[in-house]
């Protein structure tokens, strides 16, 4: 039965919809900020929505110029619209992604037509890269989206020989890349120079290459990018220095930052990147392998993507500093590509290909199984380990298991009678259910030992008019719980006043209970979540003038386990 246009088209967008929201923006309060740098970026664009000084970004009030001001503008916007935090700051994150999937999905319909184009909606925000940076409080997401749109709007003008609208689409480009620049810096620069000159050096297309040098380019960035660079370093003279040589230069080429790891780290980064969709390399590599064997392999718009993929990959691999997020602006090409051995093969050569990625998604459910049944050691030893789940959240956690094992195998099964597009959409689905599932009900579960919202308002709690400081507690942590507090927190020191609450780690505590033969009083409570422990110190004799909640033998305090 043949589905009319106009449902089909509906059909299509729900499911896209569907994706989406729960790929991207499904359960984004449901736990605490994670890490040094999602609390971190929240403490300064809140900052900036209060002080409504949008130039220089400020952590704790003093000038932070580790990264240019896009996400921060759109996180502080994010504030003045949201009551919860997490959603203010993470949901711009997810906005870009999605601008960044209908860009491709606009240009994969140009270059290939409307079978790789709905392949790339469904595939794009499935996969684990997508997923996890577009709910991430940074500004990795927003400056590989804003290079999607970059590169794509490139794609336009050097892959037509006389594209339409050039002078839009010029301006389109500069925009973009202006936006880029800043999201992240001058590497938004690089890559796009570096990719475009790979491309055109590999395909004879130096000369066509100049139009990214449309005058409505080089004005529209200029127009974009050049204005807050120029009020920043106006107003603070250190600026240039910090922001361009510590966090770029030298982040580059030295190990300043402690992120130092082997050359080939990035390439088994990119193969969990594109899960659900990793074995579709297999087909993609053979089809390009088999193409640049062919006469006019140059003619090809996959060079293009292919470039697009490469030279970040080779770029950042020669970096001193590797972290996963660098390779995310790799991540949208690859897809397409990927997509593109799917659709652009014979119908019967395609329904094994998406047989594989079916059977990824099983493999996981599987995976999931045996991890909960038998965990490693290093989960083991976690504070997060899974024996901490009640009955209930264990009974959700295998039904994850099972909802992936029996969703990969029927999205294989609709492969097989001529139903392609029913498969990639099914395997999409079965991955957004599982993403929407893990960030409403298993991440809220173990919330409190990996993000420090818990503890801080523990601590809140069972201070009172105390003071809290920090003692030996990690730096993520310490972010995460001077966000929570919305104030600085002071290293302890025996010079505090006398009543002190203290979120320390279980070394901390070890060296604080020393402290005790010189009249100080450490009062353990049973709040701790992950690294993290509330403590009470007390100066003076038995430890006169504690509050009711220190009192208690437990160490009573709200906020208990």
């Amino acid at each position: 039965m043949q589905i009319p246009a106009k449902l089909r088209a509906a059909l299509v967008t729900l499911v896209f919809a569907f994706v989406v929201f729960h790929c991207f923006f499904t359960g984004l309060d449901r736990f605490g900020f994670v890490g040094p740098d999602e609390p971190r970026y929240a403490s300064i664009a809140r900052a900036m929505a209060r002080t409504g000084d949008w130039i220089t970004p400020r952590l704790n009030g003093a000038p932070w110029f580790e990264k240019p001001p896009l996400y921060y503008w759109s996180a502080a916007i994010g504030f003045r619209l949201f009551s919860s935090p997490e959603i203010a700051a993470r949901a711009p994150s997810g906005i870009l992604a999605l601008c960044a999937v209908l860009g491709l999905v606009l240009l994969a319909n140009r270059i290939y037509g409307a079978s790789t184009a709905f392949a790339v909606a469904m595939m794009l925000p499935a996969t684990v890269a997508m997923t996890g940076f577009a709910r991430a409080a940074a500004t990795d997401m927003p400056f590989a989206a804003c290079l999607t749109l970059t590169m794509s709007a490139a794609a336009f003008l050097l892959l037509e020989e006389s594209p339409v609208r050039a002078p839009a689409i010029s301006a389109a480009f500069g925009a973009a890349l202006g936006l880029a620049v800043l999201a992240k810096g001058p590497a938004a620069i690089l890559l796009a120079a570096g990719s475009t000159a790979l491309w055109a050096v590999a395909t004879g297309n130096i000369r066509r290459s100049s139009r990214l040098f449309h005058p409505a380019a080089i004005s529209a960035f200029a127009v974009v990018a050049v204005p807050w660079y120029a009020l920043c370093a106006a107003r603070n003279p250190e600026f240039l220095r910090i922001f361009f040589l510590e966090h770029n230069v030298e982040r580059f080429l030295t190990n300043r930052y402690q992120h130092q790891q082997p050359f080939w780290f990035f390439l088994p980064i990119l193969l969990l990147a594109v899960f659900p969709w990793t074995l579709l390399l297999v087909p993609a590599i053979s089809d390009g392998w088999r193409a640049l064997r062919s006469a006019d392999w140059r003619k090809s718009p996959s060079v293009f993507f292919a470039a697009w993929v490469v030279f970040p990959l080779v770029f950042f691999s020669a970096s001193q500093s590797k972290l996963p997020g660098y390779i995310l602006p790799a991540v949208p090409p690859l897809v397409l590509l990927l997509a593109r051995a799917v659709t652009g093969c014979e119908e019967a050569a395609a329904r094994p290909r998406l047989i594989w990625a079916a059977l990824l998604l099983s493999a996981a459910g599987v995976a999931v199984l045996w991890i909960y049944h038998f965990p490693p050691v290093a989960l083991r030893r976690s504070p997060a380990h899974l024996t901490r789940l009640g009955e209930d959240e264990a009974l959700l956690f295998q039904g994850l298991a099972l909802a992936l094992l029996v969703g990969g195998i029927l999205a294989g099964a609709l492969s097989l009678p001529r139903s392609l597009r029913r498969s990639a959409a099914a395997a999409s689905i079965v991955y957004s259910i599982a993403v929407g599932f893990a960030a409403n009900h298993l991440l809220p579960v173990l919330g409190p030992d990996i993000s420090p919202r818990e503890i801080a308002f523990a601590a809140r709690d069972a201070a009172g008019d105390a003071p809290i400081a920090v003692y030996d507690l990690p730096r993520a942590w310490q972010y995460g719980a001077e966000f929570y507090l919305d104030r600085a927190l002071p290293e302890w020191t025996p010079a505090m006043p006398p009543l002190v609450s203290v979120i320390t780690t279980k070394k901390g505590l070890d060296a604080l209970l020393l402290l005790r033969s010189q009249g100080i009083f450490v009062f353990p409570t049973n709040i701790n979540y992950g690294r993290a422990i509330l403590v009470g110190i007390q100066e003076g004799a038995g430890g006169a003038g504690l509050t009711e909640c220190w009192k208690e033998p437990a160490g009573g305090c709200a906020g208990k386990n």
